[in-house]
């Protein structure tokens, strides 16, 4: 691992130097966040308008919200962390009222001193221009008033839908009074907006030349049979049975009147857009998200030293998120997976209630989120700290196909050889071990894919196309054996999933969770180290 991370040396020993005093003072620049707004106006069409809103705040019970989290297309473009905020990018400068410019408008929850006493400081007007770099912002009510004509311009886009979980809060302007707002500015009407996907493959056939469109036909067909919307669409399925170029003008001009007809709300543009720019990271980007996967490795390293038969399952996980919080990270990316035995063939188990682990492999699927970036790395262990030879063979597969795997992540290559060469191994050696009948027996112990970006997102959005410079992908091959499963007793309960985050670069893949230990013999040997653990001993509250 050491040649591995000689491009990272400096995060070795900055890590563990985390300021002791103040707030951090490490999350994206101001700079970032101009830049990425820049590049996004950049991609938009002339008279043209982008509306970005901040995440709701959600109610855990009674008078108990959720701990806020942003939108992270808003926090990318923004660097804003509270709620109640509209940002608004123009294609084109605009001019106001008193003769001022600007191509931009952040709107923010005002300054209010009895909700700062009880919920923390606020940005602000003035803090939305020094420390976010906008020249202008303004509040909440200021959009309410505004006097928009958004049906003036020919496309406004908007991230998707609106999922309508809005609710009238304690603030005096808040999320539902923001987006009632836009939604009258904007005469917007549901009914009228193509989905996503939809609107995206109506694109591809306008801008394609009819003799050229074997491409597209073969593209649609690929994703048909998993997205509804494109089964279900008579102008996509008019073009695909196009027998001549004649018949496929026919089906083009339909495409092309439906997307004239419709609103000038767009629902696509945003999520592809921004997939676009998420899915390559920036060198900022990649030292908060190198350091959230090293916190995370971390975490496993500790856990696998500290591993008794005798701890539970929700012991397990606090170990994991005390390391996180010790390293200063604010969050979990996700909810923790801690599964042990039978648990861990259930692929998002989050109950994390088993009482005692016994001699069973634990699944430990987890990440931290470091100022917004997330992790996501996967260890299997046992918890006595020996694999059973049944155990060790499973785990052993899934090593080998993850190693082919994560071979193949070089720029240029397709993001789909991953999961290809990993399925391929993983079902012949199902095979050899007499669990399958064949190699190409269908069945459910591998029932995902790979091969994911990560980011400000567990599931960070993407084109998923080819690899490319500064991707961070997952590589996460599994096998999971339930109990009734149709094999032999003795794999029954075992479920073994190896992840790891790996960075695309100019030469071979760097895993940048490698230090927490992969193969058999290495987690065996960290598991046998002493855990400064063992002496935090609690009192037993069950004795009188």
């Amino acid at each position: 691992m050491k040649v591995k991370f000689s491009l990272l040396v400096f995060l070795m020993f900055s890590i563990f130097l985390k300021a002791q005093s103040g707030t951090p003072t490490d999350f994206l620049s101001k700079e970032f966040h101009k830049e990425r707004r820049e590049l996004f106006r950049a991609k938009m069409p002339k008279n043209s308008v982008a509306a970005f809103f901040a995440n709701p705040v959600r109610n855990r019970a009674n008078d108990v919200d959720y701990v806020y989290h942003q939108d992270p297309n808003f926090y990318y473009l923004t660097g804003y962390r509270e709620p109640n905020a509209v940002l608004l990018i123009y294609s084109d400068m605009q001019t106001d009222e008193k003769g001022n410019t600007y191509n931009e408008i952040l709107y923010v929850q005002e300054k209010d001193k009895r909700r700062e006493q009880w919920d923390g400081v606020r940005l602000g007007i003035e803090g939305a221009k020094t420390k976010l770099g906008f020249k202008t912002a303004m509040n909440g009510e200021d959009f309410l008033n505004a006097e928009i004509d958004l049906k003036a311009f020919d496309k406004v886009f908007i991230d998707g839908k609106f999922k309508d979980d809005y609710r009238d809060t304690r603030e005096r302007i808040d999320m539902l009074d923001l987006v009632k707002s836009f939604k009258k500015k904007a005469e917007y009407n549901p009914e009228l907006l193509l989905p996503p996907v939809v609107n995206t493959f109506y694109n591809y056939i306008r801008e394609t030349p009819v003799e050229q469109r074997s491409r597209i036909v073969a593209i649609i067909k690929q994703y048909q049979y998993r997205i509804p919307a494109l089964r279900k669409d008579p102008n996509i399925q008019k073009y695909l049975k196009a027998s001549s170029d004649e018949l496929a003008k026919d089906a083009q001009k339909s495409v092309i009147l439906a997307l004239q007809a419709g609103s000038n709300i767009d629902i696509s543009f945003i999520p592809d857009q921004m997939a676009t720019l998420r899915e390559v990271k920036t060198e900022e980007e990649l030292n908060l998200l190198i350091k959230a996967v090293r916190i995370s490795a971390i975490g496993q390293i500790e856990v696998m030293k500290a591993m008794k038969p005798n701890m539970s399952e929700t012991e397990v996980q606090g170990i994991h998120e005390f390391v996180y919080k010790k390293y200063g990270a604010e969050y979990e990316g996700y909810p923790s997976i801690v599964g042990a035995g039978n648990n861990g063939c259930i692929l998002h188990y989050i109950e994390n209630n088993k009482t005692k682990l016994g001699n069973e492999l634990v699944l430990m699927d987890l990440g931290a989120e470091y100022r917004g970036y997330t992790a996501d790395v996967t260890r299997t262990i046992p918890a006595n700290g020996k694999f059973t030879p049944e155990q060790k063979a499973i785990y052993d597969l899934v090593y080998e196909a993850q190693e082919a795997g994560i071979a193949k992540y070089v720029i240029g290559e397709s993001m789909q050889a991953p999961v290809q060469i990993a399925r391929k191994i993983i079902n012949e050696g199902l095979a050899k071990l007499g669990i399958i009948d064949s190699p190409d027996a269908k069945h459910d112990y591998f029932p995902h894919g790979t091969s994911h970006h990560i980011g400000l997102d567990v599931h960070d959005p993407g084109n998923y196309q080819k690899f490319q410079k500064n991707m961070v992908v997952t590589m996460e091959p599994g096998i999971y054996i339930p109990e009734g499963s149709p094999c032999d007793k003795k794999w029954w309960g075992i479920g073994v999933r190896i992840e790891d985050d790996i960075l695309v670069t100019d030469g071979k893949p760097i895993n940048l969770s490698g230090e927490a230990p992969r193969t058999t013999e290495a987690i065996e040997k960290m598991m046998a180290k002493r855990s400064i653990l063992e002496e935090f001993v609690l009192p037993d509250l069950d004795k009188k």
